[in-house]
């Protein structure tokens, strides 16, 4: 028997959404910007620190404790994104660790090697692959995004891939529209050509299933601040992969996996707390293993969201001076919608709504090479309302009817 999805109960999990703002119960539309935290996640953090922290390597209890709390996050983290407990790293964000990941892999790029980056990602999946290349005097070639359908094409990803790529750098899910690419498709033309793929989840992980082995990422980087937990990012990277990488590390650093990645020391209670987020997603879930509690959870996060989504979307359209940003119905997209209200800039109507107890952001954020592409870039960029398996429909109408009384009034 399939559950139902218990939007309220969901609520409960999140002390956030107890805030509110100007007299009014607070609604996040922010989510893609971060999420906010889940119970399980503040009492893993809390949890941690007053029991007593440590760093590793100690014979006492803390330091042990310690080494538990990162071993079984590993596991978990391993669980979430389809891949093994030692290819999983922990890093300050996505960012730090892509740019650690790019100056590793680059040290065997030459002037003949040549890599691919998109119109459709986030910067931080595009820049330290540029820096890299251009220290090595390698090429870069670009894979187009049509403006109109949202959605790479498909002739620049052949044309692009050849028996020089190195890598290929692409997000699961565009953080600023919310289009799902084929990454399977684009990987698997990847590796025909001899070429790594790291893959952008940030945006995806907290709203679809996702499998690194199936989508065929030799990387895959995510945030878990996006789902429901801290400010760690978390990478994992296969195992043979990762066994190779010439890693930028100091002397007494271990060089055995996935602890080579992570520089310094860690963030402990963080870590704590993003077992703490993905146990929150299991309880969504049903099955016999943690894994297939995970998908299923994740599965009902899609659906619920999805079909909000869709409203959301239809509602805008019916607004005459919104335009909307999407790709086409049939294309698989995140519960993130960008748009803007003619008349009036983002930032004008973020704050109008921020008044009104809405928390909803504005700009490019970091798709600045799609919004340069769609002429908005110095215009403000998008509005850009998420959602979140804690938001509602009586949240979304709400936005709806402030949308509509900009519309009135201009």
């Amino acid at each position: 028997m399939q559950r139902t999805f218990d939007v309220m109960a969901v609520r409960e999990q999140f002390p956030a959404l107890e805030r509110t703002h100007g007299g009014r119960r607070a609604v996040y539309f922010d989510g893609p910007g971060g999420s906010q935290v889940a119970r399980s996640a503040i009492e893993a953090i809390s949890g941690y620190m007053s029991r007593g922290g440590a760093n590793l390597h100690g014979p006492f209890p803390t330091s042990v404790e310690t080494e538990e709390i990162l071993r079984d996050t590993r596991q978990a983290m391993a669980d979430f994104l389809g891949a093994e407990p030692d290819e999983i790293a922990f890093g300050a964000n996505m960012t730090t660790l892509t740019f650690a990941i790019s100056r590793a892999l680059a040290r065997t790029w030459d002037k003949n090697s040549e890599i691919v980056v998109t119109e459709l990602d986030h910067r931080a999946n595009v820049d330290p692959w540029l820096l890299a290349a251009a220290e090595r005097e390698a090429t870069v070639r670009w894979v187009r995004v049509n403006p109109e359908t949202l959605t790479l094409e498909q002739d620049d990803l052949e044309r692009a891939i050849n028996e020089k790529t190195k890598l290929v750098a692409v997000g699961l899910a565009s953080n600023a529209v919310g289009t799902v690419n084929d990454v399977a498709a684009i990987a698997k033309r990847a590796r025909e050509a001899g070429a790594f793929v790291a893959v952008d989840a940030v945006h995806a992980a907290p709203h679809i299933p996702v499998d690194r082995d199936e989508i065929r990422a030799d990387v895959l980087t995510c945030s878990a601040y996006k789902f429901f937990g801290p400010h760690v990012g978390v990478t994992a990277v296969r195992r043979d992969l990762l066994e190779d990488l010439s890693t930028y590390k100091v002397e007494p650093a271990p060089d055995y996996i996935p602890d080579r990645l992570e520089t310094g020391t860690q963030n402990h209670e963080g870590i704590a707390g993003v077992k703490g987020a993905t146990g929150f997603i299991a309880s969504l879930g049903d099955g016999a293993t943690p894994r297939e509690r995970l998908i299923s959870g994740m599965r009902a996060i899609e659906e619920y969201e999805a079909d909000l989504a869709a409203k959301f979307r239809a509602a805008l359209r019916d607004i005459p001076s919104v335009e909307l940003y999407a790709a086409p119905d049939g294309v698989r997209k995140t519960p993130t919608l960008a748009f803007r209200l003619n008349g009036y800039t983002p930032r004008e109507v973020t704050e109008r709504m921020a008044q009104e107890g809405y928390f909803v952001a504005d700009g490019h954020f970091y798709a600045s090479t799609l919004a340069r592409k769609l002429e908005i870039h110095d215009k403000g960029g998008w509005i850009r309302a998420g959602l979140a398996p804690y938001n509602t429909e009586a949240e979304v109408e709400g936005f709806i009817e402030l949308t509509e009384r900009f519309e009135e009034s201009s």
